[in-house]
């Protein structure tokens, strides 16, 4: 038998319940308690995974911390800062929801904890672990698309709408991050403007601009008061564009190619044609999981979402919240 990685999970709300999912039935873990000042909640979750006598359920979530190796981090992001610190402080390794914390510094003091306790901090920014993500990024780095021109995502529904976080906190990271991951890059100046409806200081709606060294610009449309629900997003090329739509759940990721060429006076589409790209089927917080996991079994720095990239995320949101603060004015970050 594998060494099993004792694990709690803090917070037992709709990301809570899938972390104990999963850590409840992950070979190389051991769920020993679930932590959520709510006890209703603690119910629910101990019935819906039929959880053993043996897993504690408890307010108390520093009680924890000397009992575990390992926390899962799923509350709201305004304790992340506090919880993370005294996890790591216990020499406990940490998985955090995202965003890591409210403020580039302290995401940037939790990872230089993390490196003085010899803990591994890693964020849970799933779609980094999506395999249609990580697919993408293979086709972009194949050259298939031609030269990289722009991109778009919207990410739009009808709710869930968060107390502790406006609809750009809550979604642009995601976008972000794949933009990021396809193109190797972060941007260097940001714009944006947003609207609330329905929570005052909180923004409903908001559309932000990303501009990247490379001179590669891309537009976000996110909005949770939306029913015309969308996830999708699209990297535009020369020679093609590759298209992620989680609408599609049963193709998701596509290349629909086509260029131009000059005849005459005119431009004449060419080489027009779909490529539906084959993804693994996994649950991307699986594989969020088993990466943990595994970071923790060998005591390395993840390298695909480490506190350093949430670091980087959570200064490019800092940048484009004070932008959309000041009605659209470029910020640089």
């Amino acid at each position: 038998m594998t060494n099993q990685t004792t694990i709690a999970v803090l917070g037992a709300g709709r990301w809570g319940n899938h972390l104990v999912r999963n850590f409840h039935q992950h070979p190389q873990a051991r769920l020993l308690a679930v932590a959520d000042p709510n006890w209703e909640r603690l119910v629910a979750v101990k019935q819906r995974y039929n959880l053993d006598a043996k897993v504690t359920l408890t307010s108390d979530w520093q009680s924890l911390l000397p009992q575990v190796e390992a926390v899962a981090i799923a509350t709201p992001a305004k304790s992340h800062y506090r919880l993370i610190k005294a996890a790591l402080e216990h020499k406990c390794h940490v998985l955090a929801e995202k965003p890591l914390t409210l403020e580039p510094d302290k995401c940037l003091e939790l990872s230089h904890l993390a490196e003085q306790q010899q803990r591994q901090l890693v964020v849970d920014h799933t779609y980094l672990f999506n395999p249609a993500v990580v697919r993408g990024k293979e086709v972009v780095s194949s050259g298939c698309l031609g030269e990289l021109r722009y991109g778009y995502a919207a990410r739009t529904n009808l709710g869930p709408v968060r107390q502790d976080l406006d609809a750009l906190w809550d979604l642009a990271i995601h976008d972000i991050a794949i933009f990021n991951s396809w193109l190797g890059e972060t941007p260097v100046r940001v714009q944006a403007n947003g609207n609330s409806w329905l929570q005052a200081g909180l923004a409903d709606v908001v559309w932000v601009k990303l501009i990247y060294e490379s001179g590669f610009q891309a537009t976000l449309h996110l909005c949770w008061s939306n029913p015309d629900k969308q996830r999708r997003l699209s990297l535009v090329g020369s020679q093609g564009s590759l298209i992620f739509d989680e609408m599609l759940t049963e193709t998701p990721l596509r290349i629909e190619y086509g260029s131009f060429a000059e005849k005459g006076d005119r431009f004449v589409p060419v080489d027009v044609r779909r490529e539906v790209v084959q993804v693994e089927a996994a649950e991307p917080l699986g594989k969020v999981c088993d990466h943990f996991l595994a970071c923790v079994g060998e005591n390395r720095r993840s390298g695909i979402s480490s506190g350093q990239v949430g670091a980087q995320l959570v200064a490019i949101l800092r940048a484009i919240t004070e932008s959309r603060d000041r009605q659209g004015q470029p910020i640089s970050i």
